[in-house]
């Protein structure tokens, strides 16, 4: 049976996630085969494992820097928000319907069983689980039934590691005020802390961590200080989304929809020097875009009447007419269509006139569409034709089926390695289509900012002499992680926790 340690944090966005990531890869660096956990995640970005089941993204990054195939074990179940009161749940990667938070709540101790089945496979087939909690431990008013944090530290017998965040400030109060709301036997299972995101010379916090030792009782592993690595990261969190961005070579505007999922479509973009890919909200941002985005998200219609209330909506639709590339993926390539129908209620019963941009119409169905493709585009016109046929590897996720008129077709795709059918359209410079992670090949991502450049009329040379090879580097990032985990970390003390000896 394999060895187990948690990872719990004093409240969301302390970095357990990339803690997780970090000890991952350094156990797999040390020989070990290591799997990440995480009986509940609260994400709009999620995967599609091969199987065509849901995870969370986060499972599936640290699955990257584990070298391991992303499994819907490792995420029994994934809430969605369809709303601020209620989520999309998914068990065992497949939607069982939507929930209103009580409902959940009330219900969540029902799906222990699914939880426990799935670690324990797990434990068969990897040395070490490195588990993942959820916001605090310390949440009075979910301790009750809880099945993500200390619940589930005493149905595996993990050892806890508590993480804090130094970076906004009250680290050790948060620390102590963790430890003093648990209970003695929840107190017992938390074997030491990591102060995480810490910047400045490390020797001057050591009369705090003084401090915390003998107030607690408990070892402190390590400060880890802020690091910039280029690792994907929740979605409700990220600070992708207010980080301010300056003018380059190439613009492109993602729009900033509020149930936005799965912008890790624009990671690969954004890791290229002299391009700028920055979130809109404002009418005013879109200026100086080179390419407009409309990407994906959980609420498509309830997002088009939100672009619509901002004027964002009219426009994109004036930006397009004066020649604007404008891309859609996903929902947002249902919004860019003519109309939406939700016959059985998946969002919002009833139609809606969407943008007018593209030449389709979209029906939500009861089932979800959930697959990993493979294709290439085909002999586009307009603006983007460089793309044509280039290749590209991505994944499906969506409740709508969309109809053509035409056959202005962008793309060719093997779904579930056999049903070749095409995807996507193009109508002058507006092109859409389902596929999530279309731009992250090499040679895609060029041939796009080629295509981009050469509309600007300037030169794409040295622009593209700035892309790199996607895979190598994500490796690199999380080699860079880990690195800096390792050497900020007592990592005799970590693995004499995770053995049991301490």
């Amino acid at each position: 049976m394999s060895k187990v340690i948690m990872i719990q944090g004093t409240m969301s966005n302390v970095g357990k996630s990339l803690i997780v990531a970090a000890l991952c890869r350094i156990l797999k660096q040390d020989g070990y085969s290591v799997a990440p956990f995480k009986s509940q995640n609260m994400a709009l970005n999620s995967f599609i494992t091969k199987e065509g089941l849901e995870i969370g993204r986060a499972q599936a990054m640290q699955c990257e820097a584990a070298g391991i195939e992303p499994s819907a074990l490792m995420n029994p179940i994934l809430l969605k928000p369809t709303n601020e009161i209620g989520s999309q749940v998914i068990l065992n990667g497949k939607a069982i319907g939507n929930y209103s938070a009580k409902e959940y709540f009330e219900k969540k101790k029902s799906f222990l069983p699914e939880i426990q089945k799935a670690y324990e496979t797990l434990q068969k087939q990897y040395d070490v689980i490195i588990i993942e909690g959820a916001g605090s431990p310390a949440e009075i008013n979910l301790k009750q039934n809880d099945i993500v944090n200390m619940g589930i530290a005493e149905l595996f017998n993990a050892p806890v590691l508590l993480v804090g965040d130094i970076d906004r400030g009250g680290v050790f109060a948060q620390i102590v005020g963790t430890i003093m709301l648990l209970e003695q036997k929840e107190q017992n299972k938390v074997k030491g802390f990591i102060i995480n995101k810490f910047r400045g010379d490390v020797t001057l916090l050591q009369s705090g961590i003084t401090f915390l030792e003998q107030k607690c009782c408990k070892k402190v592993l390590g400060v880890v200080p802020y690091v910039t690595v280029d690792i994907e990261e929740e979605d409700s969190l990220t600070e992708r989304f207010s980080k301010k961005t300056e003018k380059a070579i190439i613009n492109i505007a993602v729009i900033h929809l509020p149930h936005i999922s799965n912008f890790t479509d624009f990671n690969r973009l954004e890791a290229i020097q002299g391009v700028s890919v920055y979130y809109v909200k404002r009418v005013e941002q879109l200026e100086y875009a080179d390419m407009i985005v409309l990407p994906g998200t959980k609420n498509t219609i309830e997002d088009l009447l939100y672009i619509r209330q901002q004027g964002l909506e009219s426009a994109i639709i004036k930006l397009a007419e004066k020649g604007v590339i404008v891309f859609g993926i996903c929902g947002g390539y249902q919004m860019m269509g003519e109309v939406i129908v939700d016959e059985y209620g998946a969002e919002n019963k009833g139609s809606i006139k969407a943008m007018g941009l593209l030449p389709i119409y979209t029906v939500f169905q009861k089932h979800k569409t959930m697959t990993r493709v493979e294709g290439k585009f085909l002999n586009i016109s307009g603006d983007l034709k460089a793309l044509s046929g280039k290749r590209f590897y991505g994944y499906e996720i969506h409740m709508g089926e969309t109809k053509i008129k035409g056959d202005n077709y962008i793309c060719e795709m093997i779904q579930n390695n056999k049903n070749i059918r095409k995807d996507g359209i193009v109508n002058q410079n507006c092109y859409g289509s389902y596929v999530h992670g279309i731009f992250d090949e090499e040679e895609t991502a060029k041939a796009l900012l080629k295509a981009l450049c050469d509309k600007k009329g300037i030169e794409s040379e040295k622009l593209l002499e700035n892309t790199v090879n996607w895979q190598l580097y994500k490796q690199k990032q999380y080699d860079i992680l880990a690195e800096t985990v390792r050497n900020s970390l007592d990592m005799k003390a970590f693995y004499n926790i995770l053995n049991g000896e301490e």
